[in-house]
């Protein structure tokens, strides 16, 4: 070969040698896209996003790898949700996943056809996700779990009562913007009546009418609180609560074991952890193949109770051996 050929020859296959990854790349299939809808804050839900990237992984999902997510926070400003969810159908992700309620609600408004995986304490039937539970006729499934009913705020109220024995009314704080707040109200003064306990109901909604609320419990010298199951609650005035709980000398039932790790005296109620794992293998499952209609709503199966013994101690009060017999676990 001669030297001008030789040169010719070595520039093109170093010319082509540089456009190989860009080609490669270019061919390579793009990742299916996960749209991701909450109402809450990415700070505030980064221990349920790992659950849920668990059950991912679990059935070789990974993010960056072969799957990519679209994180949508409303941060508290719930009625930002059906624009979120519009974005998500216009994107044309492949799946959507809500992680709570509301934006369960906001999704399934949002598609009828685009496949929806939801996580959300009320009834998925009452808030008008799903016809019935074993149902094939929609793009939605997911994980219920109910932080209330009567049968839960019943065992609630009796394990507060064993807790407080000498209480001669229970507070409940409910959020009165919440989707099942009418039908928690209902459940929790059915579970009182079953157990003759007198309750005085306290719906708030905001900074101030929670501490309208405790300032109520104060002058009627109520130190026993039943806290409900409210996404903003839990992660919007958690600090608050339980700030308040602790000025007024306050022993308080929550429905999740984050309140316990942050400083409130007892829980009972679902394991996150175990809900948002499964709501990964149901979106795995969906990217295999599956279809909603072949995943009946799956339930929560386990409930623990979680106690503070250093918040216990602070209210002066000691723990009777037949919750510390109960307890999953009791936090020193």
């Amino acid at each position: 070969m001669k030297r001008r050929e030789f040169i010719t020859f070595a520039g093109a296959a170093a010319g082509a040698s540089f456009l190989w990854p860009t080609l490669a790349q270019a061919q390579q299939p793009a990742r299916p896209v996960i749209g991701v809808l909450s109402g809450l804050s990415a700070d505030t839900s980064a221990h349920i996003v790992a659950a849920f990237r668990g059950g991912l992984n679990a059935s070789g999902y990974v993010d960056g790898q072969n799957v990519a997510f679209d994180f949508r926070w409303a941060d508290g400003q719930y009625d930002q949700l059906p624009a979120f969810a519009a974005e998500l159908v216009r994107r044309q992700v492949v799946l959507m996943v809500a992680l709570d309620s509301m934006a369960a609600v906001a999704a399934r408004k949002a598609s009828a056809t685009i496949p929806i995986v939801f996580a959300t304490r009320g009834g998925p039937v009452p808030l008008g996700l799903v016809s019935s539970l074993n149902r094939r006729d929609s793009n939605v499934t997911g994980v219920a779990f109910f932080g209330s009913g009567s049968s839960l705020d019943e065992k609630r109220l009796a394990l507060l009562g064993d807790m407080v024995p000498n209480a001669q009314a229970i507070g409940v704080l409910l959020d009165p913007k919440a989707l099942a707040y009418a039908s928690e109200r209902r459940d929790v003064q059915e579970a009182a009546r079953s157990l003759g306990i007198k309750l005085v109901m306290l719906p708030a909604n905001s900074e101030r009418e929670i501490d309208a609320a405790f300032a109520t419990l104060a002058q009627r010298q109520v130190r026993a609180l039943l806290v409900t199951a409210s996404a903003y609650f839990t992660w919007n005035r958690r600090d608050q609560i339980l700030g308040l709980t602790s000025r007024h000398a306050i022993a308080a039932m929550y429905t999740l074991r984050e309140w316990v790790a942050d400083g409130g005296l007892m829980s009972y109620g679902a394991i996150l952890s175990d809900i948002y794992r499964q709501v990964g293998v149901f979106a795995a499952k969906i990217l295999k193949g599956a279809t909603p209609g072949d995943l009946p709503v799956d339930q929560a199966s386990r409930f623990e109770l979680v106690i503070n013994r250093e918040r216990a101690k602070a209210l002066g009060l000691e723990i009777p051996r037949k919750l510390i017999a109960l307890a999953d676990e009791v936090i020193e």
